[in-house]
């Protein structure tokens, strides 16, 4: 049991941390000693949200280093790009293609880079990416777009979709879990 370094990223409001648990919770379920860590700006704000997912046999710190991670989630696409350097070479991109301009873009001081993906390609990554927010939307929510990401990380994970299940249970309220299992299924299957 290697291991794994995963790391979590969005803007604030769409529901990073909520993401790590459920990872944290379905590594739990699958026997992984499983450390997480969250580091956030003005995440009230729209600003970034960065959390950390270890698992392995035995693992003692949160952080993830510089070019260490295997994974980068992110559920927005500027996001990917800021946290790259977290990225181990040859490691996975995993992407919603949702762009939300940051205030610079929205002030006119600055422009939404273009072609991110094929950069993050150009720099060795692989990359997975899916329109997260219309599949969101077809769960039922916008809100649900973490969920959609995580069913697509799930992919990257040989856990039964009954893990899955028990960890969405574990950490979504009742009232909104048949849509985020909605959601993880759309992810699972883009």
């Amino acid at each position: 049991m290697e291991t794994r370094n995963i790391v979590i990223v969005g803007v604030g409001g769409q529901g990073s941390l909520l993401a790590c648990n459920l990872m944290g919770k379905a590594l739990m379920l699958e026997g992984y000693d499983a450390k997480v860590s969250e580091v956030h700006g003005m995440s009230q704000r729209g600003g970034a949200v960065v959390t950390y997912v270890r698992c392995g046999k035995k693992v003692y710190s949160p952080i993830v280093d510089k070019g260490q991670a295997e994974l980068l989630v992110s559920f927005e696409l500027l996001e990917a790009a800021r946290w790259f350097e977290l990225l181990a070479p040859g490691g996975t991109v995993v992407t919603n293609t949702q762009q939300i301009n940051p205030v610079p873009v929205i002030m006119g001081l600055a422009e939404y880079p273009e072609n991110l993906t094929d950069k993050f390609e150009a720099l060795g990554a692989k990359v997975d990416a899916i329109d997260a927010l219309t599949l969101a939307e077809e769960a039922g929510s916008s809100k649900t777009v973490n969920i959609v990401m995580m069913g697509r990380l799930s992919k990257y994970f040989p856990f039964s979709k009954d893990t899955w299940d028990k960890a969405l249970e574990a950490v979504v309220p009742p009232k909104f879990l048949e849509m985020n299992k909605k959601a993880f299924e759309l992810g699972m299957n883009a």
